[in-house]
C-alpha cells in the first residue's frame, strides 16, 4: 500500500530542450507546476547537434531567469572539441549555473557506433576531469545499474563508473530501473568497488507502457512481467493508465526508502502530472505560500 514516506527525501526532475512552440508552452507548464515541490535541482538533457544545444541553453537560462529552481546543465563529449565545450561550461558557470551532468553522449543516427570527436574529450570521465580542473563545479554522472548497453561487460561498466567519479564526479543518477534488486545489487557492487558518492535511484513513471518497453530495450533495461500485466489493456485508456503509473512509481519509491534511499531522480518526460502525482502520494506538499497551477492539456 501506498503511503507518505518515514523520512525526509530529496527530489530532482529531468527535462529535456523542447523543438516546436507546442512542446515548449508543455514544458513550462510542467516548470511550473513542479517548481512548488522545491527539487534540488532540475536537469535539462543535452543533443548532440548544435541546434538542440542551443535549445538547452535557451532553457537553463530561462529557468535561472523565470523560476526559483536550480537547473544542472548536461554536457556531452559528442561532436565538439575541448576548447567548445570548456567555453560552454565557462558560459554557465558565470551565468550562476553550478552544477552540470558529465556525459559521454550518444553518437548521432547517421553514425551509430561511437567514436571520439578528434580534439574532443574522448570519454565522460576525461568530461568530468577537464570540467573539475577549470571550475568548482558540482558534477553529476550517469550509472547503469543493468549495464550500459556497449560496455563489454557489468565490471567494465562498473570500472568506467569509478573513473569517473576518481575524476572528480560528485553524484551518480542511475539508468531508470523497474526492479529494485537490479538497484541494491548494483549499489552494493558500485560500494565495494570504493565508489561512495550517491547513487541516486533514477525513476521513470510510465506514460505509454508500448514505447517504455520499447526505450528500456535500447537502453539496456529489463522490464518485469508484472509490470506488463499492470498496464496490459491500457493502451487507450490514459486516465486509468496515469492512476495505475502513479501507483506503481510511488510504491517502487516507498520500497526503496524503506531500505535507506533518502533521494529520488525523475525522468518527467516534460510532463509533470505523474511526478507531482507521485511525489503527492510520497507525502511532499508545496510551501503553504506555493499555490500549485494544474497542469492543463493544451
Amino acid at each position: 500500500m501506498t503511503a507518505p514516506l518515514a523520512h525526509p527525501f530529496a527530489i530532482s526532475f529531468e527535462f529535456f530542450p523542447p523543438n516546436t512552440a507546442e512542446m515548449e508552452e508543455t514544458l513550462w507548464r510542467s516548470i511550473k507546476r513542479l517548481e512548488p515541490l522545491a527539487p534540488q535541482f532540475v536537469s535539462v538533457t543535452y543533443g548532440a547537434a548544435g541546434s538542440a544545444r542551443e535549445r538547452t541553453h535557451r532553457t537553463v537560462r530561462r529557468i535561472l531567469d523565470e523560476t526559483t529552481l536550480i537547473p544542472a546543465a548536461h554536457l556531452t563529449c559528442v561532436g565538439a572539441i575541448r576548447s567548445e565545450i570548456d567555453a560552454v561550461a565557462d558560459t554557465y558557470w558565470n551565468a550562476g549555473v553550478r552544477h552540470l551532468v558529465a556525459l559521454r553522449g550518444d553518437p548521432p543516427p547517421d553514425h551509430p557506433k561511437y567514436s571520439p570527436t578528434p580534439g574532443g574529450y574522448d570519454f565522460a570521465a576525461d568530461l568530468v576531469h577537464g570540467l573539475r580542473s577549470r571550475r568548482d563545479f558540482e558534477i553529476s554522472v550517469a550509472a547503469y545499474p543493468e549495464g550500459h548497453p556497449e560496455a563489454a561487460s557489468l565490471d567494465a561498466d562498473l570500472d568506467n563508473l569509478k573513473r569517473k567519479i576518481d575524476a572528480g564526479a560528485t553524484r551518480a543518477i542511475t539508468q531508470f530501473f523497474f526492479s529494485n534488486d537490479v538497484y541494491f545489487r548494483f549499489l552494493e557492487r558500485a560500494r565495494r568497488a570504493g565508489i561512495h558518492v550517491p547513487i541516486v535511484p533514477g525513476i521513470m513513471p510510465v506514460t505509454n507502457f508500448v514505447q517504455m518497453r520499447k526505450f528500456a530495450k535500447t537502453a539496456g533495461a529489463s522490464v518485469p512481467d508484472k509490470l506488463g500485466q499492470l498496464f496490459d489493456g491500457l493502451e487507450n485508456d490514459p486516465e486509468t493508465l496515469k492512476l495505475v503509473a502513479a501507483t506503481v512509481a510511488a510504491e517502487q519509491c516507498q520500497a526503496l526508502e524503506r531500505e535507506g534511499v533518502r533521494e529520488f531522480h525523475f525522468y518527467t518526460l516534460n510532463r509533470a502530472d505523474l511526478s507531482y502525482a507521485i511525489c503527492h502520494i510520497l507525502g511532499l506538499r508545496p510551501a503553504p505560500s506555493s499555490a500549485p497551477v494544474p497542469e492543463r492539456a493544451p
